[in-house]
């Protein structure tokens, strides 16, 4: 299936890119996560499993359960603190 990746703030810095179309087989969040960190690099720096990233499905934060659709919107953010 086709998505369309976007990155915000540290993580758009790492990768260098603020968005990206994706073909993936990823059933989930958390899928789609290991192959992007199984990319190496950036990728596996920023994305890896224990790292605090926030995930977004179509402008909805969401547990990384949740399942991926064609034409779907997948956002990761980096922890933020307020002041």
């Amino acid at each position: 299936m086709n998505i369309q990746l976007r990155y915000f703030a540290a993580i758009r810095e790492a990768v260098g890119t603020g968005s990206e179309r994706l073909q993936t087989q990823a059933a989930t969040l958390a899928a789609l996560r290991a192959e992007l960190v199984a990319r190496g690099g950036a990728y596996a720096d920023v994305l890896a499993p224990g790292k605090a990233v926030r995930v977004a499905l179509n402008q909805t934060m969401s547990d990384e359960s949740a399942a991926l659709t064609e034409g779907a919107e997948v956002g990761f953010f980096p922890p933020v603190t307020g002041g």
